[in-house]
């Protein structure tokens, strides 16, 4: 079986400029091009990682199964999808990670995705275009690529949302009592951020703190707070702040469907699954969405599997010959 290319790009951006975090401009992209093309021509997907991860640790050796590459060169060998381009854009921020919108505090990832990555893999590669390009991400990244689907149907025509964020009640909520735990012991939030960095060795119990700064920043940014962090509930009771929490749930898809969902029947194609046993309470978010978009007569593949949360890549098999059949027809 020919192994595809693996480009190893970069972009500097400007978008990212000056943003709070203080995070690199300069982006490293990945990009697959399968074996026998140069690029041109065929159709673009955008690999949008979930929380803590790059896009380009899809591209990494793996143990105990393929890479995203690697996977690709099968499923294309096989037959089982026509070939595509793959980017593999860098979006880690200092907060862990990213949920792909435009925020005053991570940064204007929505418009370096659209702005800047996207046009910059088309005019190397002579790739995508309009009609011809697609994303797809699990967790954070499937929540990007839901929102991204839902908020521009006129720049993307294809996305497959595995394991995304939705329901943020059920998600987040429960989540801050953890959080104001650890902010007990070191209440400047800022300092709790400098202070996981200089550890020399990191917690998964804090890993999943930074993730929830990182969405209080993501949703409902302060510029003028150390790393734009401000939290949607009191820091005595952890009851909701009506206002910071209604900020939040303006960018939950459960609720940004109602605006936006009927823009979504201009897409090619819309894959959406989850594990039946999701530890984050996912699944409950993506059966809601999948009654709101039949209600509205949006065409969607969804499919629940017999898994939870974690190491759920195999599940490309399904979602990426979806997007990418449907990619290639005129």
């Amino acid at each position: 079986m020919a192994a595809g290319a693996v480009h190893q790009l970069a972009i500097d951006s400007q978008v990212l400029a000056g943003n709070l975090l203080g995070d690199p401009t300069l982006r490293a992209i990945d990009v697959y091009v399968p074996a026998g093309h140069d690029g041109r021509g065929l159709p673009l997907l955008v690999d949008i990682v979930g929380f803590t991860a790059g896009g380009p640790a899809h591209t990494n050796w793996k143990n105990f199964g393929e890479n995203v590459p690697e996977r690709l060169d099968r499923l294309i060998a096989t037959g089982a999808m026509p070939p595509v381009v793959v980017a593999f854009p860098d979006c880690f921020t200092r907060l862990g990670g990213n949920q792909y919108v435009n925020s005053a505090a991570v940064g204007r990832w929505d418009d370096f995705l659209r702005a800047e990555a996207v046009p910059f893999v088309e005019a190397r590669f002579g790739c995508g275009g309009p009609g011809r390009r697609g994303l797809f991400g699990k967790s954070s990244g499937g929540y990007g690529a839901m929102v991204h689907a839902l908020l521009h149907p006129d720049f993307w025509s294809a996305a497959a949302v595995h394991s995304g964020d939705m329901g943020f009640e059920l998600l987040y909520r429960h989540e801050f009592v953890p959080v104001l735990r650890a902010l007990a012991k070191q209440p400047d939030i800022g300092a709790w951020v400098d202070a996981f960095w200089q550890a020399r060795k990191v917690k998964d119990s804090d890993v999943h703190i930074l993730m929830m700064l990182a969405q209080a920043a993501s949703f409902d940014p302060d510029p003028s707070v150390p790393y734009g962090v401000r939290l949607p509930v009191t820091l005595d009771t952890c009851e909701p702040i009506p206002e910071r929490w209604a900020n939040w749930m303006a960018w939950d898809p459960l609720t940004l469907v109602e605006q936006h969902g009927r823009g979504l029947a201009a897409l090619k194609a819309l894959y959406i699954d989850c594990g039946d046993v999701d530890q984050y309470n996912l699944v409950y978010g993506a059966r809601r969405m999948h009654k709101r978009l039949a209600a509205l007569d949006i065409a969607h593949v969804y499919e629940e599997f017999a898994d939870d949360h974690t190491a759920v890549d195999y599940r490309m098999d399904v979602s990426l010959p979806i997007l990418a059949k449907a990619l290639a027809q005129p």
